[in-house]
């Protein structure tokens, strides 16, 4: 199962070599897969827009390397703690949502997320007995609900 780090990382290192990108990439074995740490002075290229380079390449190793790992196991790969912070930022306002929720009785829409952002608020909001998290929508638009458990409306 450790040889599935080293693919991880083997793979995207290679890739970086090869588009001459000033990165390494060094595997971690956790309770949830492996946790792929990127240093390096090109950072900033996998930042842009949100992250979204950083996402397509844990997508691309998650697809490619899927297999090999176990049960509810993934990859992640994150840049100078990117991804902490934006989970640290998605509870936040999964809480502000919540609170909206509460104070107004209507359904609070995030806008378009990913399946990894859609997640990080359903767990977040998921011990509040009088609300609900939902998706909607389709592919890339798809979105987020929260609102008001029918037993707990007024």
């Amino acid at each position: 199962m450790a040889e599935t780090g080293d693919k991880a990382s083997d793979l995207l290192n290679s890739v970086f070599e090869q588009v001459g990108f000033d990165l390494n990439a060094v595997a971690e074995k956790t309770a949830t897969g492996f946790f792929l740490n990127i240093t390096g002075r090109d950072t900033a290229f996998l930042l842009n827009e949100g992250g979204e380079l950083l996402d397509a390449l844990q997508h691309l190793l998650n697809q490619a390397l899927g297999r090999t790992l176990g049960k509810d196991e993934r990859i992640v790969c994150d840049v100078e703690g990117f991804r902490a912070g934006r989970e640290a930022e998605l509870r936040a306002m999964a809480l502000h949502a919540a609170q909206r929720v509460r104070a107004t009785a209507s359904a609070f829409v995030f806008g378009p997320m990913d399946a990894s952002e859609r997640r990080v608020i359903h767990l977040s909001l998921s011990n509040e007995e009088d609300l609900q998290t939902e998706s909607i929508g389709e592919g890339n638009a798809r979105r987020l609900r929260v609102s008001r458990k029918p037993s707990a409306e007024v």
